[in-house]
């Protein structure tokens, strides 16, 4: 179990053609500091690429890039990988105590689904973070904490290669010349680069805006919201209610997270908080993943895992009356008539958790000069779901006639890969194993000339 807290530091030598190990590793923690080789955007050629956001995305980004190092000739042009922290992103800094609804053995294959992470992994010494999720049952989830310290191993890994140039700094705005078709990417400590391609994996955050039904039915009520990462984390959420009086807790959603709330929330009334009550504001009967024929019905909507179990066991229409969580939950349905339901049932609640999706992070203000000389402008783009890249926002809604970004392109959960199941239902590709997918296929494309 104490390995399983652990994540692997490799350290790694590169020669110019081949990738060569040297024999010893350094174990680091969650909060340990890292050093890296950090270069002067000023004094460097110009990248063959700016890869913006290092979670799980931009990691997987970077490894297919470099797969594809000839293409973008990265033994002249490094590849720039710009983020603040270089900490595995959000679900290493957020959702380390979250379960997954990712079987173990699709992070193993991610991670080791290119070159340069077989690289990184095969170099480090035993036992490692991928040797772990190795020991954990293939075909069940895990904490998230597991596949966070093999985005941290590989991150290390990444930032060590030789065509990679990291830089722990967040970019700020991006600028488009339009007839040269060459990006100029400026960064909050003042200094530029410029690229012909820019790869946003920028990430997403829970969304906070108290929903408008919510805000007309508690009509000013001291309603304190409750952050959904704080809500994920049973660690932080035992401390947020430690010296809370009796009080009941709202809980807004039927998603994934939303029953990982309810959880943690049982989990605390039936251990250490026991004055707490629940009232969960739901809109539809819970939704699961469904295995059919070599496909999976809601796989990016549905339940799945440990979520899953416990909600068929406690919270579905028949379970319900019968499961010890009914005498601290009490489900009010919103269906009908959402904001009457609130004004009927908020009053009494001290604080409100929303699980009802994820929003972008702002990205780097984007512009465009059109002519040489011109005065930069706004560049408005919308996300082309099906191939990862960018075009410019306008009225025109006909495919044909859109007009996109030249060298902009983007992965992640920000800009995920629209699926569409063999009964027609449209979803979008959320996981570590969809973004090596769906990177792997769009990326020959990202890095052939600019037309």
């Amino acid at each position: 179990m104490a390995l399983a807290l652990r994540a692997f530091r490799t350290h790694l030598t590169y020669s110019n053609s081949y990738l060569t190990a040297r024999p010893n590793i350094l174990s680091y923690g969650a909060h340990s500091s890292s050093v890296y080789r950090w270069y002067s955007a000023a004094s460097s050629p110009s990248p063959g690429a700016v890869v913006v956001g290092a979670g799980p995305a931009g990691i997987t980004v970077v490894g297919n890039l470099l797969e594809h190092g000839t293409a973008l000739q990265t033994d002249r042009q490094k590849l720039f990988w710009a983020d603040p922290r270089f900490d595995g992103g959000r679900v290493n800094s957020h959702y380390r105590e979250v379960p997954s609804n990712t079987k173990v053995g699709l992070f193993v294959q991610w991670a080791r689904d290119v070159s340069p992470f077989k690289a990184i992994v095969d170099a480090a010494l035993k036992p490692n973070a991928l040797t772990v999720l190795q020991g954990l049952p293939q075909d069940q989830g895990c904490r998230l904490s597991y596949a966070a310290d093999m985005c941290l191993m590989l991150t290390e890994g990444l930032t060590r290669h030789p065509q990679v140039q990291p830089r722990q700094s967040k970019v700020t705005s991006a600028l488009l010349d339009e007839q040269t078709k060459v990006w100029t990417v400026s960064f909050d400590d003042g200094s530029q680069t410029t690229t012909s391609r820019i790869v946003l994996c920028t990430g997403s955050s829970p969304i906070a805006r108290t929903l408008p039904a919510i805000e007309r039915g508690i009509h000013g009520q001291g309603l304190k919201p409750v952050d959904l990462d704080v809500a994920l984390a049973p660690t932080k959420l035992a401390k947020l209610f430690d010296h809370t009086p009796d009080s009941t807790i709202a809980v807004v959603g039927a998603s994934h997270s939303a029953i990982l709330v309810l959880m943690n929330l049982v989990n605390l009334i039936n251990t250490t908080h026991p004055h707490l009550r629940i009232k969960w504001f739901t809109r539809h009967e819970l939704r699961y993943a469904e295995y059919m024929d070599g496909w999976i019905l809601r796989d990016n909507t549905g339940l799945k895992g440990q979520a899953a179990e416990w909600a068929r066991q406690n919270l579905d229409e028949k379970a319900f009356p019968n499961s010890p969580v009914s005498k601290v939950i009490t489900k009010v349905w919103t269906a009908e008539n959402e904001e009457e339901a609130y004004r009927a049932e908020l009053p009494g609640c001290g604080h409100v958790i929303q699980a009802v999706g994820y929003a972008r992070t702002p990205l780097p203000r984007l512009e465009i000069t059109r002519e040489e000389g011109s005065v930069a402008k706004p560049l408005q783009v919308e996300f082309d779901n099906s191939n990862g890249r960018f075009y410019e926002k306008n009225d025109s809604k006909a495919e044909g006639d859109l007009k996109y970004v030249p060298g902009l392109f983007g992965a992640g959960i920000a800009f995920p890969e629209r699926v569409t199941d063999p009964h027609g239902n449209v979803e979008y590709a959320v996981g570590f194993w969809k973004f090596m997918k769906y990177v792997k296929k769009v990326v020959p494309a990202w890095v052939q000339p600019q037309p």
